[in-house]
């Protein structure tokens, strides 16, 4: 049971997006790589459906980035619900590792890759956003959904990064502690005005 006023909210990170390819950067969508989703990640999407089929959530979310509302679109229909846009939970702006790079990086465990990890740091990436530029962005987006949704069920497809972000937020912990939610995973936060209560992180049974 959520306490009284409070959104119960269910975050699904995006299915598997196409694969980054060395010397061809993704489509950008006002400075954000903006790939479209992986045939894996269709599938995803589907397994996303068949968990959330029977759930009656009052209103849907995605980000403007087109990998979350192609993972939310199977489910959008399912339910008949139309899918809305919060933009303040778009993926971390990765400066110029954008387009990517970023995922490049990390598979060759890049040095500067490395050092990104070590200080847990976001703004490590030349350009990029900040954890405290994120960390705000990402508060101001749940307390909009917040006081639009009191004693409400809620849903919103994002990023691994904002997964992240919020799990850091809600617990305290280490910037980068919760960076990995696996494509398709399901967790599920309590929005307590400005308390964040977690009560499933990274849920995988479906896929």
């Amino acid at each position: 049971m959520a306490p009284e006023g409070a959104v119960d909210l269910t975050l699904v990170r995006h299915g598997e997006s196409s694969a980054a390819i060395p010397g061809k950067l993704f489509p950008l969508f006002e400075g954000h790589g903006d790939p479209i989703l992986h045939k894996n990640g269709h599938l995803q999407a589907e397994a996303v459906k068949e968990a959330l089929k029977d759930y009656k959530f009052q209103k849907i979310y995605a980000t403007d980035l087109r990998r979350t509302q192609q993972t939310l679109e199977p489910l959008a229909k399912h339910l008949n619900l139309p899918i809305n846009i919060e933009s303040g939970l778009r993926e971390v702006y990765l400066g110029e590792w954008e387009g990517g790079l970023f995922r490049i990086k990390a598979a060759s465990n890049d040095t500067s890759y490395q050092e990104f990890i070590k200080h847990q740091e976001w703004g490590k990436i030349p350009g990029a956003e900040t954890n405290e530029q994120l960390f705000d962005r990402v508060r101001i987006s749940l307390n909009r959904l917040y006081l639009s949704h009191s004693n409400e069920k809620i849903l919103a497809v994002t990023h691994g990064g904002v997964i992240s972000a919020i799990m850091a937020i809600a617990s305290g912990s280490k910037a980068l502690a919760f960076l990995g939610a696996s494509n398709g995973s399901l967790s599920r936060v309590i929005l307590d005005g400005s308390k964040i209560i977690i009560r499933t992180y990274n849920s995988c049974e479906h896929l």
